[in-house]
This record gives C-alpha cells, structure tokens and sequence, in this order.
C-alpha cells in the first residue's frame, strides 16, 4: 500500500489520508493507525473517517514534526484490524413515497425495481464510519451496478430513516435533514437514540444486511 499523504488541518490538528478507492482494507488500516495514535503524547482527539485518520493534539505541548513521524511509521507498522464488530438486519420499505428515487436509479443503471432490491438486499456492508450526523453509518460492499451519482439538487428535507445510494455508497438518514442522496426506502428502525448505550445503533466494524419488507414501483 502507498505511502500516505500527512498534511496539517489548522495549528491543532494533523490529517493521514490514503488515496481512493476506499477499501476495507484500508479502512481496517486506519482503524489500527487510530489505536496507535490515541498513545501518541499530547493527543487529544482521534477520528477516524474515509479513507484517513485525524488527530488533534495540544499545540503548546506537542511537537508537529515528530507527530506527523509517527503517524507515518505508525501507517507503516499498522496491522489491518478486523473490529469484529456486530450482525445488524436493515429492514425497509422499498419503493412508493418511501423511496421516490427507485424507479429513476433502476432506469439509471439499466435494471429493474426489483434487480435493484435484489441487489441491494443480497450485499455484505461493512460501517467504514460514522460522520454527517449522529448515527449516519457510511457502509463500504455497495454492488458497482448499483453506483449512482447523487441527485443534482438535493432535498430540502429527507425523512429519517430514509435508506438511499450517493455515488459508489449507501446509507441511512438517522434523523430529518437536507440530503443528495437517491432515496431507495425507508426504516422504522432508530440508527441514533441519546437514551441508548452507545447512542448510535451501527458502529465501525459493523456488518449490514437490508431486507425488504415491500417493494413498491
């Protein structure tokens, strides 16, 4: 795997990001990169995302040459980790006013409605990592025919639980909000409950799998 590129993010905060495609491999990486950083001395913040690892330390105590060493040798000694993590069943409603972008992403991809279910139903996801709000899992397994670039205007407002494809990606709406993706359905799960331990229903590691409930064109 190439060397990754280290850049700063303001005085505070370093950034160690691999170039594309995301993989699980790499983002297993960065998962074992993160372990290690939170030792590093004067860290204060670890965050994981896509494809790179940020950290923020104590910029009155910390050393940037020697952090940005670290994280480069750190990137090298990194054992890809597997989280283990949890078996998580997705079910949704496909189609109709839960997923008003269903029949124009089959038309897209040259499928029908119910290839594009199949498809999406049939994949293995894996949470890469959480981020845009709380619970938002973005999910790494998404099958290439399914790859659709996210809408050229967004909503204003997406429903939660809204399950829909941006690019080579899936993903759930946690929560009401602006949002480009094509929506494909819905789920009457909750992904983010502040009265929950942890809050949030998916976490890193985590492997996905939707069932459809119905499928409406």
């Amino acid at each position: 795997m190439t060397k990754p590129r280290i850049h700063p993010l303001g005085d505070n905060a370093l950034v160690c990001e691999s170039a594309p495609p995301a993989t699980l491999d790499c983002q297993r990486r960065i998962w074992a990169l993160a372990d290690i950083a939170r030792l590093m001395p004067h860290v204060v913040e670890v965050v994981p995302g896509m494809n790179n690892l940020t950290i923020v330390f104590d910029p009155l105590e910390a050393d940037y040459e020697a952090l940005a060493a670290q994280l480069e040798d750190g990137w090298e000694a990194a054992t890809p980790l597997d989280t283990g993590g949890a078996e998580i069943e997705i079910p949704v409603r496909y189609g109709g006013a839960d997923g008003p972008d269903l029949s124009s992403l089959a038309k897209h991809v040259g499928l029908s409605v119910d290839e594009v279910v199949k498809r999406h139903t049939e994949a293995e996801y894996v949470v890469f990592f959480l981020g845009f709000q709380p619970g938002f899992a973005y999910m790494g397994g998404l099958d290439p025919a399914l790859h659709t670039p996210r809408r050229a205007e967004p909503r204003l407002e997406v429903p939660a639980g809204s399950v829909g494809i941006g690019g080579a990606q899936t993903g759930i709406y946690p929560a009401v909000s602006p949002g480009g993706w094509n929506l494909l359905g819905r789920t009457d799960l909750k992904l983010f409950d502040p009265a929950r331990n942890p809050p949030t229903l998916m976490q890193p590691g985590d492997r996905v799998r939707f069932t459809a409930l119905e499928v409406r064109a």
